[in-house]
């Protein structure tokens, strides 16, 4: 059986508008799995819930095989890096170095040569206090320290928030390569299809307050096509199907979960596939929420 980073039976909270969970949910160790979901979907307080910053009215949660009651104990929590969508004001006041220096102390696994590394590859200044920092400086410098820590667990909170397209591009080689050192386990948060297409391994969907399930990223979008075909197959009879129109052309338009027996199928009957097309990701996440759920994970 695959290690597990962490495990989520039955966990729910009460927040003002509405309930988030009650969410069942398995993180296998080693892997980036991506929370998609809107704003307000219950995304920033799963996060905050494995970290016991805010605690969940029922259910349990398990980080590496162990259950604590109330907040978690230091031994733990130096295991976790959190990189927020803002920063805390506690260092305002201190540059990059005097942060870094005294997050050394804090974390046992600190690196400071990963770090030094980090913040020259990613062009951040070292002597700039963080509140005199541009907000893509400071997101590239949050990024480094808390890969820097050498977590067991890393939540990002919205990471490319701040960052222009070629400083996401570099954050992206950074994390790959970090990846590829260790069993560091990677939840990112987001509601950018464009960071899960280039880093998750996994994608959960949460959407008012629930999981929608997880699901292996490449698999989710090998399994949804998009097919036009001419002929006179009626678009029910082919496997798979969810969404199917008669267009002007004289061509029918299928949208399918099963494409290797719906091309079967259309091959049987003699039908000529015109056309076939992967959908995008924001497309199959608007299926899956509609409750075209695609194969989950275990």
């Amino acid at each position: 059986m695959e290690p597990i980073a962490v495990q989520l039976n039955g966990v729910s909270k009460m927040r003002k508008r509405r309930v988030i969970g009650p969410i069942d949910l398995t993180i296998p160790e080693g892997y980036v799995v991506a929370i998609l979901g809107h704003n307000g979907s219950g995304k920033s307080t799963l996060l905050n819930m494995l970290q016991q910053v805010v605690l969940p009215d029922s259910g349990q949660i398990t980080w590496f095989g162990q259950q604590h009651e109330g907040p978690l104990p230091i031994e733990l929590r130096q295991q976790i890096g959190f990189v927020a969508d803002n920063g805390g004001l506690e260092e305002n006041h201190i540059t990059a170095r005097e942060a870094a220096d005294f997050r050394s102390y804090w974390y046992p696994r600190w690196d400071m040569n990963l770090f030094d590394q980090l913040m020259d590859d990613m062009e951040v200044p070292f002597d700039v206090k963080l509140i005199k920092m541009s907000k893509g400086e400071r997101r590239k410098f949050e990024i480094a320290a808390a890969l820097a820590a050498r977590p067991r667990l890393l939540i990002l909170d919205e990471p490319s928030s701040g960052l222009d397209p070629f400083a996401w591009k570099v954050m992206v080689e950074q994390f790959r390569s970090f990846m590829a050192e260790g069993d560091t386990t990677i939840l990112i948060a987001t509601h950018i299809a464009d960071e899960v297409k280039r880093l998750a391994d996994y994608i959960v969907l949460m959407h008012r307050g629930q999981s929608l399930g997880m699901a292996e990223k490449d698999a989710v979008l090998d399994q949804w096509k998009e097919i036009w075909y001419e002929g006179e197959l009626r678009p029910e009879s082919i496997p798979g199907v969810v969404e199917s129109v008669q267009e002007e052309n004289g061509l029918i338009r299928v949208i399918t979960t099963r494409v290797s027996e719906a091309q079967e199928r259309l091959e049987l009957a003699g039908i000529r596939v015109m056309k076939v097309r992967n959908l995008e990701l924001n497309e199959v996440l608007a299926f899956w929420i509609a409750g075209y759920a695609p194969a989950q994970w275990r």
